[in-house]
C-alpha cells in the first residue's frame, strides 16, 4: 500500500460524500468533490510513474475507484426529483437514462467478459484499450458539464445533448471494440489460453 494506492483509496472514500452532496442538493460541493477526486487520479498515476510504484494492487484499484465515481455520478444525475426523501434534490440537467443503463451495462459485460478470463486463461492483466480509454474521458467531461451547469442552474439545450451523443458513441464503439478483441485473441491463442495440466514428475 504505497502512497500513490493511498491517494486511490482517498478517491475511493470521496464517492459516498459526493453522492450525498448531490443528493442534498449542494450541486457546487459535489462538482469540487468530482474536480478533487480527478486531481489525485492525475497525481498517483503521476507518482506511480515517477517512483516506480506501480504495483498489481494499483493496476486494479484505479480503474475500480474510476468506475465507481463515474457509476454513482451517472445513477444520481439520471434520478428523477424525490421531494419526499431529499427535498433539495431538484436537476435542472439529467442524463437521459438509456445512457446510464447503456454505460453501466457496458462496463458490466466488460468486467464478466474479465472475469470468464481469469477462471479458463492464465491472463491476468487487462490492459485498457485506446478506445476504452477515450471513452472514459468522454464519460467524465458529460459528468463534469453536467454537474457544472447544475450548479450554475442553467438547463443547456446544445452542449450536453452533444456530450450525451459522444458518451453514446464512444460506449458503444469501445464495448464491440473489447468484444471483438478478446474474440480475435481466444481465437489465435487456441487451447493456450487455457492453463494447461502441471507436468507430472518423471519416473524415477
Amino acid at each position: 500500500m504505497n502512497f500513490a494506492n493511498q491517494l486511490t483509496v482517498l478517491r475511493m472514500m470521496f464517492i459516498p460524500f459526493f453522492i450525498l452532496a448531490m443528493l442534498t442538493g449542494r450541486m457546487a460541493w459535489a462538482l469540487a468533490l468530482f474536480l478533487v477526486a480527478g486531481l489525485t487520479d492525475a497525481v498517483d498515476g503521476l507518482i506511480a510513474r515517477l517512483y516506480r510504484q506501480k504495483t498489481d494492487l494499483g493496476a486494479f484499484l484505479d480503474p475500480l475507484a474510476d468506475k465507481l465515481l463515474l457509476t454513482a455520478a451517472f445513477i444520481v444525475l439520471t434520478m428523477p426529483d424525490s421531494p419526499s426523501l431529499f427535498p433539495e434534490f431538484i436537476l435542472v440537467n439529467r442524463i437521459p437514462v438509456r445512457l446510464t443503463i447503456l454505460t453501466i451495462s457496458r462496463d458490466v459485460l466488460i468486467v464478466l467478459i474479465a472475469l470468464v478470463l481469469n477462471l479458463v486463461s492464465e491472463q491476468r492483466r487487462f490492459p485498457p484499450t485506446l478506445l476504452s480509454k477515450i471513452n472514459t474521458a468522454v464519460q467524465v467531461v458529460t459528468v463534469l458539464a453536467v454537474l457544472t451547469f447544475n450548479t450554475l442552474t442553467l438547463a443547456s439545450e446544445l452542449f450536453l445533448p452533444i456530450c450525451y451523443w459522444a458518451t453514446l458513441l464512444t460506449t458503444v464503439v469501445s464495448g464491440f471494440h473489447y468484444i471483438y478483441l478478446t474474440a480475435r485473441n481466444m481465437t489465435a491463442e487456441g487451447p493456450a489460453c487455457i492453463p494447461a495440466d502441471p507436468p507430472s514428475r518423471p519416473a524415477a
